[in-house]
């Protein structure tokens, strides 16, 4: 099957050159003119040693850079705070013009964006952001935008964001209706995600926790944003919780610093620049970053990033695709390369990831162990979510930062099944299920419920698993079990919250684990050392060739047209496509979701 679809990747993909290269000539001819339209949008007649940066937070962003090879994929939280990093010291850099979004970001996503600006200004730089409406009622798009030196609202618009708020799904009457049993074990009464299966509303225990966990977001946000608006706290809860507001009344309130529309922003940015040219953050090169060759001598900060699902195997190697996942071969041998690596003098683990496989987690944690034994540092930099599986590997590091608002903790084991069998019935479809070697071989069917037995058998697997799990956090992390059993049971929990917990040794982003994986290498400030990922880059041709089974030569014209997929003229046609297919009217926000 898989040759199957191998061979039908590589028709398709004679088809799209044959298709293509005309048309891309075509295109390509007929949009230089588009392309200096873009060019006049966002960069500007001004000085070319004065450059403000331009970043779109409306587009939503991954945690980790992921590229694929039709497009530059999609932009990343991480790839936008490294890149002010190098700009601070760019000289040519004056400051940074940041479109708002209007609907909410993740939590973590704003704060981490939140002290990289700070960082920003304080090397000397502005940032102004420009706001078409906080319409959306969740607080973070303005917790994104909060540390900006101006804060401009186009008039027409108003300001709605109030708080954090999700919809949380049961199912349990949907499968009661369809004659469906859902067959659940969890460790404990806080790992609720089976609850959308087995309830139909919240249990006293998933309200709590859920509850808790967002008022301490909630409370977070506002804590900052009030430090940011120069407000009390106090002034800032009932700025947030009265609205939503006008424009001008949001300027009365101190929310906002300016009316106008987003080319007055602009203009107000690049004549702060001193008549300055705006570029693109994602087009933006640091001087030297381009050809920076690291030497084999030189000290490395090993950065390894793992985003989404935690599952066993191997990476997805298609380079046509965006979706993302920890594999647990693919990171372990990572992990066991960079221990093994002799100018890697530290690790730093930046993880993405709402758990999974309980075996995948486990092997990942077993290569942080090695990494630490080879004498190599272990930092974790947790971004929005590193519950249940992710911080079953986190727990072993030598030091673990937190962002107050991550989702972390979920110390707890869960799993069973969904029956059809009645289900199947209302249709008059019919399973039988037939198996020889013993009463478990059927356990997981979907068509039949445990036996007494396979319940039994089940559960004693899972109870393992979880003794596993609070062992490896009580060692870890160096916590007496009982102290550990009693902040586990499932429950999820802040940064904040989590560092009085101690699960966390400190709050802070991936600028701060770099500098504590620093610091336990034994690499003082003025010592040069690079941080570099792991593993390194492969070449776009060589992803194709692997993936399609084709010749070098085909693959290197494929790549070629990733090139052309990049170039201004034809990501000015992309953009232009986008503005077409815009619904000009909307009345649905998107709401933060929280993984549990």
């Amino acid at each position: 099957m898989k040759q199957f679809f191998l061979t039908m990747a590589g028709v398709f993909a004679a088809f799209f050159l044959l298709l293509l290269i005309p048309i891309t000539l075509i295109i390509v001819a007929g949009l230089f003119a588009v392309g200096s339209q873009k060019s006049a949008n966002t960069a500007s007649s001004g000085k070319a040693d004065h450059i403000v940066l331009r970043a779109d937070l409306r587009i939503p962003m991954l945690d980790q850079p992921k590229s694929n090879i039709i497009g530059s994929g999609r932009p990343s939280l991480i790839g936008l705070v490294q890149t002010l990093q190098s700009a601070q010291n760019d000289k040519r850099v004056k400051g940074l013009f940041i479109r708002a979004s209007s609907f909410g970001m993740r939590p973590a996503q704003a704060e981490e964006l939140r002290d990289a600006l700070h960082r920003f200004r304080q090397s000397g730089r502005f940032v102004i952001a420009h706001a078409q409406g906080f319409e959306g009622t969740s607080i973070t798009s303005y917790l994104s935008v909060s540390a900006a030196d101006e804060i401009w609202l186009q008039e027409s618009t108003g300001f709605a964001a109030s708080g954090v708020g999700s919809e949380v799904e049961f199912f349990g009457g949907v499968l009661e209706k369809l004659h469906a049993k859902a067959e659940f074990e969890q460790f404990y009464e806080y790992k609720n995600a089976a609850n959308t299966y087995t309830k139909k509303t919240f249990t006293p225990e998933h309200r709590a926790s859920v509850m808790s966990y967002m008022g301490s977001i909630y409370e977070t946000a506002l804590d900052e944003i009030s430090a940011d608006r120069g407000l009390t706290l106090d002034q800032m809860r009932n700025a947030i919780e009265n609205g939503p507001y006008s424009a001008e009344d949001a300027i009365d309130l101190q929310l906002v610093d300016h009316l106008g529309q987003v080319v007055e922003a602009r203009e107000a940015a690049l004549e702060k620049a001193e008549d300055g040219t705006m570029v693109e953050i994602m087009d933006y090169r640091a001087p030297g970053t381009k050809h920076k060759v690291i030497s084999g001598k030189t000290p490395i900060i090993a950065l390894i990033e793992g985003q989404g699902e935690i599952v066993t195997g191997e990476n997805d190697d298609n380079p046509f695709s965006n979706s993302v996942a920890i594999a647990s071969d693919t990171m372990a041998q990572t992990i066991l390369a960079a221990a093994k690596a002799k100018n890697v003098k530290a690790i730093v683990l930046r993880i993405d990831s709402p758990g999974g496989s309980a075996t995948a987690s486990d092997q990942i944690w077993y290569a942080v162990e090695r990494a630490k034994e080879a004498g190599k540092p272990v930092v974790v930099s947790m971004g929005q979510l590193a519950a249940s599986g992710g911080y079953y590997y986190a727990a072993g590091a030598d030091y673990i930062f937190a962002l107050p608002t991550t989702v972390t903790g979920s110390i707890g084991v869960l799993g069973g099944k969904i029956v059809l069998d009645e289900t199947f019935d209302m249709v008059g479809y019919n399973v039988e299920p037939v198996a020889v070697g013993g009463d478990y071989t059927l356990a997981y069917s979907s068509v039949q419920s445990f036996t007494p037995k396979q319940r039994k058998a089940f559960r004693d697997a899972m109870a393992r698993t979880y003794e596993d799990f609070t062992g490896i956090v009580a060692k870890g992390r160096n916590m007496p079990l009982e102290t550990v059993l009693e902040l586990a049971k499932g429950r999820v929990w802040t940064g904040a919250q989590a560092l009085k917990n101690n699960l966390v040794d400190e709050l802070g982003g991936l600028h701060d684990a770099i500098a504590k994986a620093k610091e336990l290498a034994g690499v003082s400030e003025e010592d040069t050392i690079a941080v570099q990922r792991f593993p390194a880059a492969e070449p776009a041709f060589l992803q194709i060739k692997r993936f399609l089974g084709i010749s070098t030569e085909t693959a290197e014209v494929l790549a070629n047209l990733q090139l052309i997929a990049q170039s201004p003229q034809m990501q000015a046609l992309m953009k232009s496509a986008e503005v077409v297919d815009r619904k000009p009217v909307s009345l649905k926000a998107d709401v933060v979701e929280f993984a549990q």
